[in-house]
């Protein structure tokens, strides 16, 4: 029996209230009252099947609150004359809200409304976008329409996030609402305000003119010959922000990343080389270092999907970069240590070699085992000092 039922007629409502469309409804004239629900009835022959089940439906309907029912007679040669729900109508906004208990809801986003209205009407159409959202965001919403006027009063405040002194505000707080703040800020701040050249939520500060934490690039000189930096005399491990590492003048030819720290400790020296500590899939601070262009370039990652794809991000800063110790030769070398890569990546990377790409689908289609992983820290050490050659010996 497929006729519709009183819970039918409430989860049609509530359908309307998880796409937003009864809350913008009581800002806006988004939805036109009466509104007709869909109805399906039963047919002639139910009337002479099953009649006791025609009259319990018609009951049960007859019961629904908040709904208006639109009747038709009906002469069946059996039954006689009867009397059928037609149409189902819910003729306003408060029965529709009181059909799924959504009234109170209705009455904060209407305060909020009013409230952004008077404090930041800019911020209206995010409001009629987003309005469940702003109903989970209601505890905050004083805190979040302060951040705004503040940046209002600051433009690009050249200041850290924790420097922002507002009450209940700090910057775990901005943090974690970057993305919200975002699409507000967007909004209601004048368009030399923003930096368009920065999008997403990680570049969130950059956008809004905040500083942000300098990111240190750590190395190690693998030449001894190599001249010391000034004030790092002695010193093997050196970390330096982005902006210093970019303005070296070093006489190096190549440069090795390595995403494991105990490969980055006890590489071996290279006559004009460096190690980086690698950084994952952020390459944004190393391509600031012009100088790297020069350089011959090894990346040294698991042999897995991911570190395949942390290569061909590099490539895209580094297109002369080249993969170390990365082959299907150190793949089958070392099988006793194989592991497992819990959630490889299956899309395409175009920046690979022809060997490495064949490799990649091997690792991505399960050809060898699946979820095949090789972690760097696994290759053996004589491994590596015979891949380098004799200058590292």
């Amino acid at each position: 029996m497929t006729w519709t039922r009183p819970a039918d007629l409430r989860a049609q409502v509530q359908r309307l209230w998880e796409r937003g469309e009864l809350l913008r409804a009581s800002v806006t004239e988004t939805i036109e009252w009466p509104l007709r629900l869909t109805l399906k009835a039963p047919a002639a022959a139910d009337l002479a099947e099953r009649f006791e089940a025609v009259r319990d439906w018609v009951q049960a309907l007859t019961a629904t609150p908040q709904v208006r029912i639109e009747w038709r007679e009906r002469t069946h040669r059996v039954q006689g004359r009867q009397r059928l729900p037609a149409a189902v109508w819910v003729d306003s906004l408060e029965a529709a809200l009181a059909l799924v208990g959504k009234t109170r809801q209705v009455e904060h986003y209407r305060h909020l409304w009013q409230w952004t209205g008077t404090a930041q009407p800019a911020l209206l159409p995010w409001l009629t976008r987003r309005p469940l959202q702003a109903l989970e965001l209601a505890e905050r919403w004083e805190r979040l329409l302060a951040v705004v006027a503040w940046l209002q009063a600051h433009p690009r405040p050249g200041l850290y996030l924790r420097q922002v002194d507002l009450p209940g505000v700090d910057s775990k707080f901005i943090e974690a609402h970057r993305g919200v703040l975002a699409e507000w800020l967007d909004l209601a701040l004048p368009p030399e305000a923003i930096d368009a050249a920065a999008t997403g939520v990680a570049q969130f500060t950059r956008r809004y003119g905040f500083l942000d934490r300098p990111i240190r690039i750590r190395f190690r000189l693998l030449d001894p010959a190599l001249p010391s930096l000034p004030g790092c005399r002695g010193l093997t491990d050196i970390s330096l922000d982005a902006a210093s590492f970019a303005a070296l003048a070093l006489p190096i030819e190549r440069v090795f990343i390595t995403e494991n720290e105990t490969n980055f400790l006890a590489f071996p020296p290279v006559p004009r080389a460096l190690v980086l500590f690698g950084a994952g899939y952020g390459w944004e601070a190393l391509a600031r270092a012009a100088w790297l262009q020069r350089c011959v370039l090894h990346y040294w990652g698991d042999i897995d999907t991911h570190g395949f794809a942390i290569l061909d991000q590099l490539r895209g800063h580094f297109p002369q970069a080249a993969s170390f110790l990365m082959d299907r030769e150190t793949l089958l070398a070392h099988r006793p240590l194989w592991g497992e890569e819990p959630q490889p990546a299956r899309h395409d990377l175009p920046r690979l070699t022809p060997e490495e790409a064949a490799l990649y689908d091997d690792l991505r289609l399960d050809r060898i085992r699946p979820g095949l992983r090789l972690e760097q820290e696994r290759v053996g050490f004589g491994w590596l000092m015979e891949r380098l050659g004799p200058s590292s010996r």
